[in-house]
């Protein structure tokens, strides 16, 4: 994907190391074991609107709605998100995501304007082992990106992007960025209203529905993440819809499950499946159309 010519967005803070480590630590397989390890577990506590995604998308869930407590650590990084220093942009991969997130800026602001409304930008926030959220707790980098309502803001261990192509298989820039625009996507959820909504609805619901309305909740983060693909797609490279809809695949909750030795089971999935995260993240990619990411409207196929 072509975003050189773009200058990183400024809403960015580094936090640097937080010391947090990488959790229950021992074991190796970093982040991803740890995720498959414990995912059983995750996928059986009952979710809320407007986390994460990516590994594997149950850890970050497990920690932002259960209260924003401490997730996977039992403790956490050791620098709240408001320390964090002006950013440096000191790796190329910093860079990168601080060049997707100006794109998403851009798109999301000109949505939001064709509907009579601004966009509040969310803030990108990188760390380095673990930090503190403020709202959503502490976290590891061992869970992966996620999206924190109560600051607004995208937590983002670069780590991650080496994970992403190395364990999962999902290659290339443009799979990087999908991790991104999908909390970005998360954010336009928050705006919006509708994790709020999901939320409440979820405090009516069994387990099992509850799991229903957060694996609508991340489909459509999906689409959002695939419409704004398409409005960008004069910087769309040959390959780029591939290594998106390979890191769809990857994170779908039948493929973890099988990955982790377990059966998948749909009630308790919280992300839903690889072909349908393929789908609604192509979905978005050929419409460009936020409204064609209605996931929770009846007639919606999956």
């Amino acid at each position: 994907m072509r975003l050189d010519d773009l200058d990183p967005s400024k809403n960015v803070r580094d936090h640097g190391s937080g010391g947090g480590g990488r959790g229950f630590g021992g074991g190796g397989g970093g982040g991803l074991g740890l995720l498959l390890s414990f995912l059983p577990m995750l996928l059986g506590r009952k979710m809320g609107c407007g986390t994460i995604l990516l590994i594997g998308g149950a850890a970050l869930a497990f920690m932002y709605f259960g209260g924003g407590a401490s997730m996977l650590t039992g403790g956490g990084g050791s620098q709240s998100a408001g320390s964090g220093n002006a950013v440096a942009y000191d790796t190329a991969e910093e860079r990168f995501a601080g060049q997707v997130l100006s794109s998403t800026e851009q798109t999301w602001s000109k949505l939001f304007r064709a509907n009579g409304s601004n966009y509040q930008p969310t803030t990108l926030n990188f760390y380095q082992g673990g930090v503190s959220s403020n709202g959503c707790g502490s976290a590891s980098s061992a869970a992966g990106p996620f999206y924190c309502p109560a600051d607004q803001g995208i937590y983002l261990d670069t780590s991650f992007f080496n994970e992403l192509e190395t364990k999962m298989g999902a290659k290339g820039d443009f799979a990087k960025a999908y991790v991104i625009a999908h909390e970005v996507g998360h954010h336009i959820q928050n705006l919006s209203g509708t994790a709020d909504q999901v939320r409440q609805a979820q405090g009516r619901a069994s387990k099992a529905e509850g799991n229903g309305l957060q694996v609508r909740m991340e489909l459509q983060a999906d689409c959002y993440a695939g419409v704004w693909a398409a409005q960008n797609a004069d910087r769309m490279e040959a390959g780029d819809v591939e290594e998106g809809l390979t890191a769809a695949h990857a994170i779908g909750d039948d493929t973890l499950m099988r990955g982790a030795g377990q059966r998948p089971v749909e009630s308790m999935f919280t992300h839903g499946t690889s072909e349908q995260r393929m789908a609604w993240l192509k979905k978005g990619m050929q419409t460009g159309d936020p409204a064609a990411c209605d996931t929770f409207a009846s007639g919606a196929v999956f």
